[in-house]
């Protein structure tokens, strides 16, 4: 199955980031959601719901080659 890296706009308050991007590669919408909660150690559960949102939103590039799928690379600010 094809992957692609997905850029999701990533929203946590918290005294050190109020958020930032995430690069995920992932098969789907569904497992890069999956990626970023298990990145994520289920700690801003409260805003799963529009997180989602913005995975389904997210700019998302074919890979020419076969990754892992994986958090890539993080974003804060």
């Amino acid at each position: 199955m094809a992957k692609f890296l997905y850029i999701v706009d990533y929203y946590a308050p918290s005294s050190h980031s109020d958020g930032g991007l995430l690069n995920i590669i992932a098969e789907s919408d569904d497992e890069c959601f999956d990626l970023i909660v298990d990145w994520d150690n289920e700690e801003w559960v409260e805003h799963y719901g529009k997180l989602r949102e913005n995975v389904i939103k997210a700019p998302r590039f074919a890979l020419a080659n076969e990754e892992q799928s994986q958090v890539v690379e993080t974003f804060t600010v």
